[in-house]
């Protein structure tokens, strides 16, 4: 059997809750284990969207990559994205007690248990990929999973942002695209290419999709720190405005970031072209990224 069976999309919420599905179970399997370690790391995965792992199934089921591979793939980007979460919320980062509505694990647990969940969510991802049966172009995946969220990516991201807090001057607008490009974007770019990858196929359409996708994600997160509802987002919401900090929306005004996101969907759709009808749940994904309330 393969990631996809069929090539009947179905709707978004559907496969979004399918997914979660799919990939909560694989991580009950695979993350099996009573110690307190392995509960933190469960923890720190479960009761998020499961966005890029959804898309990396989608990605999969659009090149035919089987299931199974296509599920380690899934697991291992939301390991990091949870990894990553777990140390950003930390008190040397951004301090955040909430997190998708439920305690941080450092609150949970303590800060060396944060840490250290953390780091075995990180290794644990590339233990994941690296099994045979990925296939022939594992070490790709591999390699640029760690670009993706290392040095030049996600941690560079997150490093430029805790630089922003205390410089001299806000941040312009192409320097917060650039900084948002790599602290969110480039998790979402490897997840929407990965079946591609997998599959050997080309990934530029996907890639294309996921730039103008990771962009929008980013000016959405940036209208609910103004508008959301704390309870519905899950964590805590108007930390930006406090901070004086530099956002799209400070930038651009609530108005035109609104406009700039539905003008980076309808991109990320035109992006997809070349899978004609079977990419239309990966069109709703982009259409739910810039309504969503949480």
């Amino acid at each position: 059997m393969t990631a996809a069976a069929d090539a009947q999309t179905r709707p978004f919420a559907e496969a979004l809750k399918d997914a979660q599905g799919q990939i909560t179970a694989h991580m009950e399997l695979r993350l099996a284990g009573g110690d307190e370690l392995h509960v933190a790391m469960r923890y720190a995965i479960t009761g998020g969207k499961m966005l890029r792992g959804f898309l990396v199934l989608e990605s999969a089921r659009l090149h035919s990559v089987p299931a199974e591979a296509a599920l380690e793939a899934a697991l291992a980007i939301e390991c990091i994205h949870a990894y990553s979460l777990v140390h950003d919320d930390l008190p040397c980062m951004d301090d955040d007690d909430l997190r998708r509505g439920q305690p941080t694990v450092h609150k949970k647990w303590n800060e060396a248990m944060a840490v250290l969940a953390g780091d075995s969510l990180q290794a644990f991802a590339f233990e994941l990929l690296a099994d045979p049966k990925m296939g022939p172009q594992t070490l790709t995946l591999i390699r640029s999973l760690a670009q993706s969220s290392g040095k030049d990516g996600m941690v560079s991201g997150q490093m430029l942002d805790i630089a922003a807090e205390t410089a001299a001057d806000p941040l312009t607008l192409d320097q917060i695209t650039k900084l948002q490009s790599r602290k969110t974007g480039c998790l979402i770019e490897w997840s929407a290419t990965a079946g591609a990858v997998l599959a050997g196929s080309d990934p530029a359409p996907l890639r294309q999709y996921a730039c103008a996708l990771g962009l929008a994600f980013q000016i959405a997160d940036d209208i609910l720190d103004v508008e959301g509802d704390a309870a519905k987002v899950g964590k805590a919401v108007r930390k930006d405005a406090d901070a004086g900090k530099a956002t799209f929306v400070s930038l651009l005004g609530l108005a035109e970031a609104k406009a700039r996101a539905s003008a980076l969907c309808e991109e990320a759709c035109f992006a997809l072209a070349p899978y004609g009808a079977d990419a239309a749940t990966l069109k709703e994904a982009a259409r739910f990224v810039i309504s969503r309330d949480s």
